[in-house]
């Protein structure tokens, strides 16, 4: 019998498109599914006669409860080697192997430094204004050379950030829990002495950090009020990171002259979600690890995962088996 696949939110539909799927044609039926689906009920009864599924990063959850119900799934292919909103003890339990694929080769780098210059230099008011016959020259633009860029999170994409806002000539300080100067040095940015300092001297603030307990709400509203009126914020990382509330809050009060956000408190964002109005806002649906060269690494890997799960022989199964330690002493 042959199986079928569920390629799940391919809003493009772009999969069978960047990706080699022959290998697997002889044995697996692709459905791709352009649409998201917002409850457990609608998405179990969509994958009910599915075997396997292929999932872009976190976009779907899979909690116990949804893989109960799918009595036929064996495998699951999430893009990136970490996923957090699979439950991996309820998928072991009901025999579904699940597997990743290789990271971002583009990471949102690019994206983070598209939403800075938007807002920096007004683009998308400007560009509205021409073609809509507006006033000609409505905003006075921002300059970089020579302003701070603070970051928060130097790792492999706040690092490459930074090697960006130095080109531009920018003076640029990084801060995490457990950043070291020894990596500071390394990029060859400054150790801000503290999340509260960075905050307070910064022109534009940029979020490179992973989403856990201790970087939850990380800025709330006593963080976004030591921001300058003239600073802006940017966040292509998790939009849990900063407090949803104390933003829009902060936005519609005008107290920093803008926010650059790729990431929401629920994606898709509903029509009626208030960060869809927010003043001062320049907001993109989610797009940071969207580009062909990421799909086509995550949905060749896909083809890959499936043809050795066929095989008998997963690769890159999640969640990654922790390296043994040191070996006992013979008793």
């Amino acid at each position: 019998m042959r199986l079928r696949c569920a390629v799940l939110d391919d809003y493009q539909r772009v999969a069978t498109e960047v990706a080699d799927w022959s290998p697997v044609a002889d044995a697996v039926d692709v459905v791709v599914h352009d649409t998201h689906y917002p409850d457990e009920d609608t998405l179990a009864a969509a994958l009910a006669d599915v075997d396997i599924v292929v999932t872009l990063r976190e976009r779907v959850p899979f909690p116990g409860s949804l893989i109960a119900r799918l009595p036929r799934l064996r495998l699951i292919v999430a893009s990136g080697m970490r996923n957090s909103v699979i439950d991996y003890a309820a998928a072991e339990a009901h025999g579904v192997t699940v597997c990743g694929t290789a990271s971002s080769s583009t990471p949102p780098v690019e994206l983070t430094w598209a939403l800075l210059l938007g807002l920096a230099r007004g683009i998308v008011p400007e560009a509205d204004g021409l073609r809509a016959g507006g006033p000609w020259q409505q905003t006075v633009g921002a300059d970089l050379h020579g302003r701070r860029l603070g970051l928060l999170g130097l790792g492999r994409i706040g690092g490459r950030v930074a090697q960006v806002g130095l080109a531009f000539g920018m003076r640029v300080s990084a801060w995490s829990q457990n950043l070291t100067r020894e990596r500071t040095d390394e990029v060859g940015v400054e150790l801000a002495p503290s999340k509260e300092e960075l905050l307070r001297t910064a022109d534009f603030v940029s979020v490179h950090l992973a989403l856990g307990e201790r970087t939850r709400g990380l800025l709330g509203p006593a963080e976004l009020a030591l921001l300058k009126p003239t600073a802006y914020l940017v966040n292509t990382s998790r939009a849990a990171i900063v407090d949803q509330e104390a933003l829009l809050t902060t936005l519609h009060e005008g107290r920093i002259a803008g926010a650059g956000v790729d990431v929401f408190d629920t994606e898709p964002l509903p029509a009626d979600h208030p960060m869809r109005t927010a003043p001062r806002l320049l907001a993109t649906p989610h797009l940071g690890y969207v580009s062909r060269a990421n799909y086509a690494t995550y949905y060749g890997q896909a083809v890959e995962a499936i043809r050795a799960h066929l095989a008998g022989a997963p690769v890159r199964r999640l969640p990654v088996p922790a390296a043994p330690g040191p070996a006992s002493a013979p008793a």
